[in-house]
């Protein structure tokens, strides 16, 4: 719908309550993240949209196996930029 701002605003509030729930490295942490940096990356907000996107990518390398397909989305983001 193009609500930019409006999404960003929402998906902050759910990292917010994510950062207070889960542990640091929590792979739904990394979600959140990735949505930010699609949303910044939908702006026009690249620089933004990178430090994103590459806090997700670093929480996954963490949480995750390295051939876990939730890495790919990460890669994907930041090669968009």
């Amino acid at each position: 719908m193009g609500e930019y701002l409006k999404a960003l605003s929402s998906y902050e509030r759910a990292l917010e309550i994510q950062k207070i729930a889960l542990p640091s490295n929590h792979p739904d942490l990394a979600t959140s993240y990735n949505n930010i940096g699609l949303v910044y990356d939908n702006m026009g907000e690249y620089s933004n949209a990178l430090s994103s996107y590459e806090r997700s990518l670093e929480i996954r390398k963490i949480a995750l196996p390295p051939n876990h397909p939730d890495l790919a989305s990460s890669y994907l983001g930041i090669g968009n930029v």
